[in-house]
């Protein structure tokens, strides 16, 4: 009985022991579980404090700029932006400021605070002229994304909206800038350009509205040369505000990589373009809202480019709207000349070219639904088939102009959803699945990540109030001189030259090579399907 009762309680007691010893393992386990997280959140409080010493990508700390600033530049960050933070947020009144403003969630932040001054030893030197009358709300994002590719400095010739007051203060501000208004003076100096007594430009004289802002560009990209080559530049572009450079093929998104890599003997490098297909009606910033390009012949097989010809052109007179001969940079080198807004070529040779195989500029033609009737106030023709043949060189300005002329808005919104919008999605992915159409976003994210940023709103909030009088003077000059006003040809522009005296204009150097009559390179559309054409890729 004895022995009995003592197992019993030495049972109980073993039980009782393991028991409390099991719970005790519980409890400790609990208080390390607790424990450690708070421990760890704690830790995580004091590194951030104290800041680690950690830089954050997002912050534009000089570490931080390193890591984004282009290759060459010795991470100099972009002139122009160290201070965003401190810059007060006011407000404007002009309409360009609009779409321009900063917003809350940046999707590229290391855009922030980059400024855009490279150092001087960053080669090759690349700058592009354009002859514009557009506002800020296009030529900022135009401006600054070619910045962003390696492009260090622009010479505009500004005229209409361009040079006013309010916009032509905000250019000059702008390292890198040189604005030149089209004022009486530069008119009576470029009336003693020896372009007016050659040859290769002479069958666009006399003629208004596309023929003659031909001439205008031609005779601007000639002061251009003169102007890079006393900045010390190794390339010059030429290209209009609705256009933009896509430099792929290098190996990495920079225009400066991509003419870095163009063999010493090249004289001139061929970009063919691709052309904008909108999806809607109601485009308001086609570098932000246009993904979609028709691309280029060069870029595609022949027997895709013809086999789709008919579904590409949907009725339309050529496969693109407008130009499909692309656009040019030219090595700054002597006796260059500008053979046309679309080629550049040498008063002693003929140039050296390449094509470039990938990159393209991007046109944006016809984006808004808008360009019908702007493009129409540009030109005093008359509506008629016959008198748009003296005004617009390619046959869908023509009928574009005749359309914006004549027909009612409604009738308006319908030629163009026939004519220029892709609506219909199944034609689109067929299009897109041969190659015809492709997707580019570099642009847009771009441009998104510098208005995001705040670049656009800050240039014109640190641009100063006003221009010098003789800055202002010019601007009132030049931005009444708009091409809205109905033109009586350049021709009249050439102060108190009659064609007699052109004629008697001294003659060209008889040394210079044949080469440099070559006629100028207009706007050319892309090759044509015919039937004949059908049967030999049949």
């Amino acid at each position: 009985m004895f022995t009995h009762h003592h197992h019993r309680s030495t049972s109980l007691l073993s039980s009782s022991s393991s028991s409390s010893s099991s719970q005790s393992f519980l409890s400790k386990l609990l208080l390390l579980l607790t424990i450690l997280p708070l421990s760890l959140a704690a830790l995580a409080f004091v590194l951030q404090w104290r800041g680690g010493d950690v830089s954050d990508p997002t912050v534009a700390t000089s570490s931080a700029t390193s890591r984004w600033a282009p290759r060459g530049s010795h991470h100099e960050v972009f002139p122009g932006m160290e201070t965003f933070s401190s810059l007060s947020h006011k407000s404007h009144s002009s309409s360009d400021c609009i779409n321009l403003g900063r917003r809350s969630s940046p999707s590229l932040p290391y855009y922030g605070d980059w400024k855009f001054g490279f150092e001087s030893n960053l080669k090759p030197k690349i700058c592009i002229t354009t002859s514009t009358s557009a506002g800020l709300e296009q030529i900022l994002p135009w401006m600054f994304y070619h910045k962003v590719i390696g492009v260090t400095t622009f010479f505009l010739f500004v005229e209409g909206h361009a040079a006013s007051p309010n916009v032509s203060r905000v250019l000059e501000s702008i390292p890198g800038v040189k604005v030149i208004y089209r004022t009486r003076e530069l008119e009576e100096q470029q009336a003693k350009s020896r372009i007016w007594n050659e040859t290769w430009l002479s069958s666009f004289f006399y003629k208004p509205c596309n023929y003659e802002l031909f001439v205008k560009q031609s005779l601007n990209m000639e002061m251009a040369i003169v102007m890079a080559r006393d900045a010390g530049m190794d390339w010059i572009l030429h290209l209009d505000t609705d256009e933009l450079i896509h430099p792929a093929g290098a190996s990495e998104y920079s225009l400066r990589q991509l003419l870095l890599d163009v063999p010493s003997n090249v004289d001139m490098v061929i970009f063919p373009n691709y052309e904008s297909s909108v999806e809607r009606d109601d485009i308001k910033d086609p570098f932000s809202e246009v993904s979609m390009f028709k691309r280029n012949y060069d870029h595609l097989p022949k027997d895709t480019y013809f086999g789709m010809y008919k579904e590409s052109t949907r009725g339309n007179p050529n496969y693109f709207l407008t130009y499909g001969n692309g656009k040019a940079v030219a090595r700054i080198q002597d006796h260059l000349r500008p053979n046309g807004a679309h080629r550049w070529h040498n008063y002693m040779k003929t140039p050296n070219e390449i094509k470039l195989e990938e990159a393209a500029v991007l046109h944006y033609t016809y984006a808004k639904f808008s360009d019908l009737t702007s493009r129409r106030d540009r030109c005093g023709c008359k509506p008629t088939k016959e008198d748009v043949k003296r005004c617009f060189m390619l046959e869908f300005d023509r009928a574009a102009f005749i359309i914006a002329s004549t027909a009612t808005e409604e009738e308006m919104l319908n030629w163009y959803h026939e004519h220029v919008v892709w609506g219909e999605k199944d034609l689109r992915l067929k299009l897109l699945r041969k190659g015809i159409l492709t997707r580019i976003y570099a642009p847009m994210a771009i441009i998104q990540g510098l208005r995001e940023s705040g670049v656009f709103s800050s240039v014109i909030e640190t641009a100063p109030t006003t221009l010098s009088r003789d800055k202002f003077l010019a601007s009132i000059d030049s931005s009444n001189s708009s091409r809205a006003v109905p033109s009586m040809s350049f021709a009249s522009r050439k102060i108190g030259r009659s064609r007699e005296q052109q004629a008697s204009a001294r003659k060209v150097l008889e040394t210079e090579a044949s080469a440099a009559h070559e006629a100028a390179v207009p706007p050319l559309s892309p090759p044509v399907w015919t039937i004949t054409t059908s049967l030999e890729h049949d």
